[in-house]
């Protein structure tokens, strides 16, 4: 099982649809595929259901959600609960995504230092989102799991990204983006990584628990929502995309940068993904990705071909990040 996890503390970059479209990209290819929302604002969560199954979920006295299984050890009254995955379509689960996620916060920040001392519930803490997914995966055999989260530097992350073997980050070509590479590269090595691994030090062996190994290692970057103009990004566009490969190299991959590729020869680049605008909001009412609408749901003319090339972007990405994370289909 792969477990990758998409990832910029730099919110509106398209991380949540890139996630969603992927899932049903692995399900189409035939690998069993589990995502698993980890944001607190459920947007993922929200693009797979629609309100009327959502209400559902949140409502019912034991909630069928990441929250939900979270509450026992939340109260202090247990560890986990019972792992619901929600069925999507064949060879596709979600881990249903919650508001509330959010309380979970003060627990985990408070945790993160008593590890250190080997307190056992802190380590049962901290390992929550690990052993939901481990428990997920299980049930439905899934290959890959593909986690959602904020864009945030905080406890709730940090406790997602370490049950991740991967990272993939998504970018939009400003400085926003780039921005948000410089914060999140000294936090995956430093201190999320050598964190978690001295606190792995603490562990006694008697806890007798499932702890990630806190591997976190970056997968590669997708340029996403870059502007074209006659086939070329436009100029203020250039300007940003042209630094991604030093930024990336310099603060994610902790290397000395000397001479670096263009971006277009950059062998961590996984993708530059159009943004499809004028298809989205069909794809949301239609409650389906992009590549599968249909003439009926206003996929015609232009639109039927964008479908058709957005159905090759992302099968494209889908098994470039297979290739970076060492997945062999059949195997």
């Amino acid at each position: 099982m792969k477990t990758i996890a998409f990832f910029n503390n730099k919110g509106g970059v398209g991380k949540t649809s890139l996630v969603y479209h992927l899932a049903w990209m692995y399900a189409e290819l035939g690998i069993p595929t589990l995502a698993a929302d980890l944001d607190p604002q459920a947007n993922l969560t929200s693009m797979f259901l629609p309100d009327t199954r959502l209400e559902k979920l949140w409502n019912q006295e034991q909630q069928q959600t990441v929250y939900g299984a979270l509450q026992p050890g939340i109260s202090g009254t247990g560890d986990l609960a019972t792992i619901h995955v929600e069925h999507i379509a064949e060879g596709l689960g979600l881990i249903v995504g919650d508001l509330a996620l959010s309380k979970f916060e003060d627990a985990l920040s408070e945790c993160w230092p008593k590890a250190l001392g080997a307190d056992e519930r802190s380590f049962r803490v901290l390992s929550a989102f690990y052993r939901i997914l481990l428990a997920g995966a299980q049930t439905i055999k899934a290959e890959l799991v593909l986690m959602d989260v904020g864009p945030n530097l905080g406890a709730i992350n940090r406790a997602a990204l370490i049950a991740a073997q991967h990272v993939v980050v998504p970018l939009a070509p400003d400085l926003f983006s780039l921005q948000g590479l410089k914060n999140l590269g000294p936090a995956l090595r430093n201190d999320w990584g050598k964190g978690w691994k001295d606190r792995l030090k603490a562990a006694p062996q008697a806890f007798n628990l499932s702890l990630p190994t806190g591997e976190m290692k970056p997968a590669g970057y997708v340029v996403m929502q870059h502007g074209i103009r006659d086939s070329r990004p436009v100029q203020a566009y250039q300007k940003w995309m042209n630094r991604i490969p030093q930024t990336y190299r310099e603060f994610v991959l902790g290397e000395s940068v000397d001479k670096v590729p263009s971006l277009e020869q950059d062998p961590h680049k996984l993708a530059l993904l159009k943004h499809y605008r004028s298809l989205m909001p069909l794809a949301m009412e239609a409650r389906k990705p992009i590549f599968h609408l249909t003439a009926s749901e206003g996929a015609i003319g232009a639109h039927a071909n964008a479908v058709k090339n957005c159905r090759e972007d992302f099968e494209e990405l889908a098994r470039n990040i297979l290739d970076s994370v060492q997945y062999t289909m059949g195997a």
